[in-house]
């Protein structure tokens, strides 16, 4: 579970108090949430994931970064989220007002992808985030449920592991369902060979 603190923050409130004590936190609408340890399984979906990416853009030689420690603030927001995978674009990045001091990225144009590890704060994930990174313009937003923990609405009954790619088709997600072993198709890496089960069996 996540743990609320109490008491409303500005963003810029946030970075300054943030501190380096081996926790992890979130901003969510003024509110300085400390986010639950990731379990071993969680770690290696993210990781596996990472590591699949990192291949696509060493393969095509595109500007593109994945960053770990880095803030996604949506604009006019007192929110700030580290996702689990951040794909940025090194070439928006002077565009970019927070990143030199903050390694704040506030823009769709830097983000060409972003990838949520679901938990047991899938609301979040779900919702809040999928709200937000639509907001922000960010063109594809990747929900990886291996545990199964999102709600009925998205699993089905009884839940399954899924995945969801999210398309940003004008200013709005069109999410898109993968299981099994039926290619994931991203917009962002049209040539990437790799299944949602395969994200899931890193799980086991």
């Amino acid at each position: 579970m996540t743990q609320t603190l109490p008491k409303l923050v500005t963003y810029e409130k946030f970075i300054e108090w943030l501190p380096n004590d081996g926790k992890r936190y979130e901003l969510h609408d003024g509110v300085i949430v400390e986010m639950s340890q990731p379990t071993g399984k969680h770690e290696k979906v993210t990781s596996f994931l990472t590591l699949e990416l990192a291949v696509q853009v060493r393969t095509l030689g595109v500007p593109y970064l994945l960053l770990k420690t880095a803030l996604v603030k949506p604009a006019e927001k007192d929110s700030g989220y580290f996702p689990d995978v951040l794909l940025v674009n090194s070439d928006n990045l002077s565009n970019e007002p927070l990143w030199e001091k903050e390694s704040t990225v506030t823009q769709g144009a830097s983000i060409p992808l972003v990838i949520e590890v679901v938990s047991t704060n899938w609301r979040d994930d779900y919702h809040k985030k999928f709200a937000d990174y639509e907001e922000m313009g960010i063109p594809e937003y990747w929900i990886a449920d291996y545990a199964a923990l999102g709600g009925r609405d998205f699993l089905g009954n009884p839940k399954q592991p899924a995945l969801f790619v999210c398309e940003l088709v004008d200013g709005e997600y069109v999410r898109t369902l993968f299981r099994g072993n039926t290619p994931i198709v991203s917009p962002t890496f049209p040539k990437l060979n790799l299944t949602a089960q395969q994200v899931f069996d890193t799980a086991l």
